[in-house]
């Protein structure tokens, strides 16, 4: 009897502990679909669990024109944070998935509200796509940005670009997936 007391307390019960203790994060995953007609072209999916709150987290953010018709060629129209069907996704080209800290999960959801919060007529081509939303959120994850990219309308060239630019950081085994 004393024997499995003492197995228990110095083998099974830290066991038992450490499983509880499980490393909960957020996840980002950052997208890119190459043209079409549908949008926005470039976007990040969130899931995982905030490890402070324990809040799930299964969204996705990405921003567009509200009407995609000509007006956008020529300056600024209203536009939208948008959240994109599973379907969209899937047909959509994933770049790295990437673990958040706490922090950079706020960062990134402040991100995504500031932008849904700004006055309208908010969207322009040249200066405010889905590429410009997709660099601010990968700078509140913490990845490098060129902000003088000649990507910001080549969402798939653009989102290689900040592979390369944040290697260091996403070599620090927080990265999950690469593409």
């Amino acid at each position: 009897m004393m024997f499995k007391r003492l197995l228990l307390t110095l083998f099974i019960a830290p066991m038992l502990m450490c499983a509880n203790a499980a490393h909960a994060a957020v996840t980002i995953t950052f997208y890119s679909h190459e043209l079409g007609s549908q949008f926005p072209h470039a976007f990040a999916t969130l899931k995982g669990k905030v490890d402070s709150t324990g809040e799930v987290v299964d969204t996705n953010v990405g921003f567009t024109a509200i009407s995609t018709g000509p007006s956008i060629l020529f300056g600024w129209v209203d536009g939208k944070v948008s959240v994109v069907k599973p379907k969209y996704i899937a047909s959509s080209a994933p770049h790295f998935s990437y673990e958040l800290t706490d922090a950079e999960y706020r960062a990134v959801m402040a991100v995504a509200d500031k932008w849904r919060n700004k006055p309208q007529k908010n969207y322009n081509l040249n200066k405010a796509n889905c590429v410009h939303f997709i660099g601010e959120i990968a700078t509140a994850a913490g990845l490098k940005i060129n902000p003088g990219s000649k990507f910001f309308k080549k969402p798939t060239s653009f989102l290689k670009e900040v592979t390369a630019l944040s290697r260091g950081r996403l070599a620090s085994g927080r990265i999950l997936y690469k593409g």
